[in-house]
């Protein structure tokens, strides 16, 4: 059925994934773990991966002050 391809391989390996015939790529099984890789679109969208930096006023002294 699967003629020597790797499958766990496969679904960690991009190089060996990529090396892999368009064929052979269509007929492996989904990853159980689910999606293993992001698009550039959702790369941009998360959010988390720099903090946010926001200026904020002290309420004692209204001293202005930067916060994460």
């Amino acid at each position: 059925m699967f003629e020597n391809i790797d499958v766990v391989r496969a679904w960690k390996d991009s190089d060996y994934r990529d090396s892999l015939t368009q064929d052979q790529r269509d007929r492996l099984p989904e990853n159980p773990a689910g999606l293993i890789e992001l698009s550039d679109e959702d790369m941009s969208s998360i959010a988390g991966g720099h903090p946010t930096v926001r200026p904020t006023t002290c309420s004692c002294c209204g001293s202005a002050a930067l916060t994460a």
